[in-house]
């Protein structure tokens, strides 16, 4: 074993697998894929995967077979450590050129990284015989995660409808995003945007790819590659009276006015719903999944029970769902129609606090409004500009199934650096 196998083996003996993990992606794809496959048995065996303990067992001793490559990838994939998936992958497909399996799982491993553009080469790489689904639909979504509007559209736009129902889906949540994401794009330039849709408008690639409008963006790491977004955030009565301005005047640009608030059974949900309810002037009731006409506000979608969060994947007639903090390193299972902000952690600042929730709601409701000044790096964020945007794309807005994005998209972070 090298000493990068040694120091994963050091990472167990101590029982810290996530080190251990940690320790092998920045020799994901330079190491021998024995030795890697050597390592990732380790790690599998101390985690009680049998699978991939087995076919990474089976690589380690055929790193020439393609099937065991192969099979040791997709395990890699499955158990979310598709860094390690990469290397076995891509020499199979250098054994297996033709092998459409080997292609599309490689893609996945890919995705799974958020390596968005290495998909684009490798799939455009192919030639004028890519054929249509899914490998040319996986061209054109990773053309668009990678930021290239233009070349997505125009690919997407000549991609026949699949006749393979298992994709009509798949091609229904295409066509969406890209026409949003143009719509996007069109929005911020009539919003006065710098650069619409390019490496650094957060808001517009959020509505383009989510369909959700984000309310804030992050006044702090700017340059530091946060781009808008939070890493840990110690949240605070203002931040979250805030965004309850923010989703007012997302409402009244978009010609909206929801009957009731209705509240989730979470705590942080429900006291966040009372406060929205004194903020918007209007009577909160339980959440109903049957109900219509209303506005169903989350602290934290992540928090939430996942039977409760897939009754919300399809809307119902005016229903709109607000989430305050939305996490964008593991996004929930359903985008919301709108998001106050976009962070990695939150702690909520009635964490501590056993009052009644609807002290607490108060003292949200009573809490200023104004936006925290940050640290002076990040552009203006006027109110004006976002009521520009919200008019320039409220009739798009709440028509598509709010499907989860796994990827941040093209905006880059100091996370997925």
């Amino acid at each position: 074993m090298t000493n990068t196998m040694d120091e994963v083996r050091r990472f167990l003996k101590k029982d810290d697998l996530p080190g251990a993990v940690r320790s092998l992606r920045p020799h994901a794809e330079t190491a021998p894929i024995s030795e890697l496959a050597k390592a990732a048995r380790a790690l599998a065996e101390a985690a009680g995967f049998k699978d991939l303990a087995g076919a990474a067992k089976a690589a380690a001793k055929r790193p020439g077979e393609p099937q065991a490559l192969y099979d040791f990838g997709y395990a890699c994939v499955e158990h979310g450590i598709a860094f390690l998936a990469v290397a076995p992958l891509r020499e199979a497909l250098r054994l297996l050129p033709d092998s459409r399996p080997l292609l599309a799982e490689l893609v996945s491993a890919l995705e799974d990284e958020h390596r968005h553009t290495e998909a684009v080469a490798l799939l455009s790489g192919r030639g004028r015989g890519l054929p249509a689904w899914p490998e040319t639909y996986l061209l054109v979504h990773h053309t668009l995660l990678a930021g290239d509007l233009d070349t997505a559209a125009r690919i997407g736009g000549a991609l026949p409808a699949p006749e393979d129902p298992q994709w009509a889906g798949a091609h229904h949540r295409q066509t969406h995003r890209l026409h949003r994401t143009d719509r996007a794009r069109r929005a911020q330039r009539e919003a006065g945007h710098a650069d619409p849709l390019g490496g650094a408008d957060l808001r517009g690639w959020h509505y383009g790819l989510t369909g959700g409008l984000l309310g804030t963006l992050s006044p702090y790491g700017w340059d530091a590659g946060m781009t808008g977004r939070f890493a840990y955030l110690g949240d605070t009565y203002e931040t979250c009276r805030h965004g309850l301005t923010r989703l007012a005047l997302a409402l009244e640009a978009a010609g909206r006015r929801p009957a009731t608030v209705s509240l989730l059974p979470g705590r942080s949900d429900r006291i966040l719903g009372l406060a929205a309810a004194q903020v918007l002037g209007l009577p909160a009731v339980p959440y109903d999944p049957a109900r219509t006409d209303t506005l169903v506000v989350a602290y934290d979608l992540n928090a939430t029970d996942p039977d409760l969060l897939r009754t919300l994947h399809t809307r119902t007639d005016a229903q709109i769902l607000s989430e305050h903090a939305t996490c964008w390193t593991d996004p929930p299972a359903v985008s919301a129609d709108f998001s106050t902000l976009l962070c990695q952690f939150v702690a909520p600042p009635w964490k501590d606090d056993r009052r009644p929730e609807e002290e607490i709601a108060r003292d949200i409701a009573r809490a200023a409004a104004d936006p925290d000044e940050g640290d002076g790096a990040t552009p203006p964020d006027p109110d004006e500009a976002f009521r520009a945007f919200v008019t320039a794309v409220r009739d798009g807005w709440l028509t598509a199934p709010r499907d989860r994005v796994a990827s941040p998209g093209p905006v880059p972070s100091s996370r997925f650096a």
